[in-house]
């Protein structure tokens, strides 16, 4: 019964599970499975054609696991991936670039909106392009901030450390005068008291989480895919290496145990794409 598949969430690592985990708080009676590219993360350094096979190899593994929808909780992946996905499979695909975007310009008065993401996402200026579809006249003030994505996986968002690289990165919006900073990476809700702190009470930080959950009931609710059953739901977790360390990180973010985490190898995804290219080309 198409009411109880599950909707599937990836990101290249835990950063993810801060959109998994609003969908479950609106949700509770859906299932998810989310899938953690931890053997290639981060993916902001990696060039876009590289991301964006990653994305098809997951959404691959995604769709054979039976879900009914999927949710790229990455950035990166979404600026690099989406629009192919979406035209490639059925069922409904969706980012977290345009939520967040939707977000910032609801939040700002100053019309200024700083976007800080990983180095993909600040080069596709996907987040420029979906504000200024919206409302052109919003000034956009973009920084990339690579060491995020490492402070968080790594399990040091709390530290000194994690606090003279904010310090250093977010130095240059605080100059700019902007009310508003769209943390344009899933990754880095998890660095949100120390940004907050940096960038003072008068500057509102954005995450879309919430936004992108309203999203997914609304399209599932169209579709007349909601699941209304009573019965407990079930929630898996899978990631491409590091399980142990995943496990530990993910539970302390998620806010509650991560049950069935399974480490799996996406080669036989990848390989399956390069079949159906090959059949394509013929």
């Amino acid at each position: 019964m198409e009411r109880r598949k599950a909707i599937g969430l990836f990101d290249s690592g835990v950063g993810g599970l801060t959109v998994a985990q609003e969908v479950f708080a609106m949700l509770p009676q859906e299932n998810i499975i989310y899938l953690g590219d931890t053997a290639r993360t981060p993916y902001g350094p990696k060039p876009q054609e590289e991301v964006r096979e990653f994305a098809f190899e997951i959404s691959e593994f995604l769709i054979n696991q039976g879900v009914k929808m999927i949710v790229v909780a990455c950035n990166t992946a979404t600026s690099a991936a989406l629009d192919a996905l979406q035209e490639a499979y059925d069922i409904p695909i969706i980012g977290v670039v345009k939520p967040g975007a939707q977000a910032a310009i609801k939040s700002t008065n100053s019309r200024k909106v700083g976007v800080i993401a990983t180095e993909g996402t600040v080069m596709s200026r996907a987040y420029e392009k979906a504000i200024a579809e919206i409302d052109g006249d919003i000034n956009v003030f973009q920084k990339a901030c690579p060491l995020f994505v490492e402070l968080v996986e790594s399990g040091e968002s709390e530290t000194e450390k994690a606090q003279k690289i904010a310090a250093n990165y977010l130095e240059p919006l605080k100059v700019s005068g902007v009310d508003t900073l769209i943390l344009g990476c899933t990754h880095y809700p998890f660095l949100r008291q120390v940004i907050g702190d940096i960038m003072g009470p008068g500057v509102s930080l954005v995450f879309p989480a919430k936004e992108i959950a309203l999203q997914v009931r609304e399209i599932l609710k169209g579709r007349d895919e909601l699941n209304i059953e009573n019965g407990p739901s079930f929630h898996r977790f899978y990631v491409t290496s590091k399980a142990d360390r995943f496990l530990e990180i993910g539970e302390r973010f998620f806010g509650r145990p991560l049950p069935h985490l399974e480490e799996v190898s996406l080669i036989r995804y990848s390989d399956k794409l390069k079949s159906r290219a090959v059949a394509a080309n013929r």
